[in-house]
């Protein structure tokens, strides 16, 4: 146990030592440089300020905003994964829908969020519907595009042999084009769930009564930057969280790929 302990360690050092000594070196910093007057608190407050107003407001931020905007950014996100797959599926499949829909996936992302957000306020209320309908406009688009790219690299060699072969289109599609799809897929995943808190933010921000980024702006509006900045570590730290549950995921899956195909 204890060699398996001395192990991570070192491997995390290895990783990501100069990462943590270069974080060690900013914080200090920041600290030193707002104790000593350089830099006004209501600009910018220490860390070890933001560290305890995230304990003064724990049971607000924790057991209410945080629980809000995880749960907007996380359905959001789904409902994002569900219609980009299928949307990208579609458009490789049909080249006639393709060229109908490509264009549309393109223009929605030319329009501002914040002049969007009011509407989707209008259209579905101060609900948890409205910020689902921000995240899923923030998210599905990296969804839509690395799945369409990532499906297009189909090897031809082998799609040749399997016509040969007397195989389908399906069937084709299922054992030569998923698979190879599958790293552009989890790279617009992980920028997609990353997207998700931003639009959950954005949502919360311009309409709404719970969540971190009503949370941030109400702090905002009182002048409480200490408060503000707790939040914004929290949002920090949720897109980091979805993130890495990603990265575990496509690690399963290309481990898996790989052991099936040795």
């Amino acid at each position: 146990m204890r060699n398996k302990r001395t192990t991570f360690i070192n491997l995390l050092i290895g990783q990501y030592g100069l990462f943590l000594l270069l974080l060690i070196a900013l914080l200090s910093a920041w600290e030193c440089s707002v104790r000593l007057g350089w830099i006004p608190f209501f600009i910018l407050p220490a860390p070890t300020s933001i560290v305890h107003a995230l304990g003064e407001d724990a049971d607000l931020l924790f057991g209410r905003h945080l629980a809000a905007t995880a749960l907007e950014s996380a359905l959001g996100f789904l409902l994002s994964v569900c219609v980009g797959s299928l949307l990208a599926v579609g458009m490789h499949m049909y080249r006639t829908l393709n060229k109908a829909l490509y264009p549309f996936v393109i223009v929605s992302q030319t329009i501002p969020l914040i002049a969007l957000s009011p509407v989707f306020i209008m259209w579905f209320g101060y609900t948890i519907w409205s910020k689902i309908a921000v995240v899923f406009l923030t998210a599905f688009f990296p969804i839509v595009v690395s799945t369409y790219d990532g499906l297009g690299k189909g090897d031809a060699g082998y799609k040749e042999l399997l016509l040969t072969m007397g195989a389908r289109r399906w069937a084709i599609f299922r054992k030569i084009h998923v698979p190879l799809a599958l790293p552009s897929f989890f790279s617009g995943l992980k920028l997609s769930v990353v997207y998700s808190v931003v639009g959950a933010t954005i949502g919360e921000w311009l309409g709404g009564s719970e969540g971190l980024g009503y949370f941030s702006r109400r702090m905002s509006s009182s002048l409480k930057t200490d408060a503000m900045f707790a939040s914004v570590f929290l949002l920090s730290a949720l897109g980091i969280v979805f993130f890495l549950l990603i990265a575990f995921v496509e690690h399963l899956m290309l481990r898996k790929r790989r052991m099936d195909h040795t």
